[in-house]
């Protein structure tokens, strides 16, 4: 295998299977199926050498090849529900490693139910890794009006526990931002993610998005929400 210090692939997830929200992949959003708008941002970048969709499915590997992805070959493992993401994007670049007999020295994993994301948020956040010493970077959004310290469990009878008593009794402006993990954009140094089997690798870093480019759809709900919120990014009447 040739080795390539230097080089970048994109691996997007797309599994064919949703129980949530079925078919949420290639559901369409605003005239291009959802798929679409992580392989445009991941190509618009610039920032990859190889923009591969990983996919069970062979409609999803043919709308991929139509918005100018990769998609030379099947996953032929962690294709089900059960597998993390990570371990579906590592066998995704064994296969891919084999498939163009080169070593890739960064991965990016991009899910495809999360199509706020754009170029721009692309190459932030390859910058920001490149900058860095890190193992892994995994994509972000601060908390807003859900305010994760007000949070509670809900007994039968209908009597809240609270998640963080502590935080009831200082003001909200007082207590500190928390951070919830977002599908958007992952990325590792290929040897870390390898040896960790995740991209929750030793040494790993969160790098924030807005919390509209870091929306995940899974489902109805989420999709309602992305698609107002890309219309008021767009400036667009609903």
């Amino acid at each position: 295998m040739e080795r390539v210090v230097n080089q970048r692939i994109a691996i997007i997830l797309a599994r064919g299977g949703s129980k949530r929200l079925p078919r949420k992949n290639v559901i369409d959003f605003f005239g291009k199926p959802m798929l679409a708008w992580s392989v445009e941002a991941a190509l618009e970048s610039g920032a990859f050498q190889e923009v591969l969709v990983s996919t069970d499915a062979p409609e999803i590997a043919e709308l991929a090849v139509r918005y100018g992805a990769s998609a030379p070959f099947l996953r032929d493992q962690a294709a089900d529900d059960h597998a993390t993401s990570s371990q579906a994007t590592i066998v995704a670049l064994s296969q891919a490693e084999q498939h163009w007999g080169k070593r890739y020295a960064t991965v990016a994993q991009f899910m495809a139910n999360c199509p706020m994301r754009t170029a721009d948020d692309v190459r932030a956040a390859i910058d920001a890794f490149d900058q860095s010493s890190a193992s892994a970077q995994i994509s972000c959004f601060r908390f807003g009006w859900m305010n994760p310290w007000w949070a509670a469990k809900v007994g039968p009878d209908g009597q809240p526990v609270a998640m963080f008593p502590e935080a009831l009794s200082a003001r909200s402006q007082d207590l500190p931002p928390l951070y919830c993990p977002s599908g958007a954009l992952w990325l590792a140094r290929r040897d870390s993610l390898l040896a960790a089997g995740s991209f929750y690798a030793p040494g790993h870093v969160f790098h924030e998005l807005s919390w509209v480019s870091a929306m995940d759809i899974d489902d109805k709900e989420d999709l309602q929400m992305a698609k107002a919120s890309f219309l008021v990014r767009n400036e667009r009447s609903i």
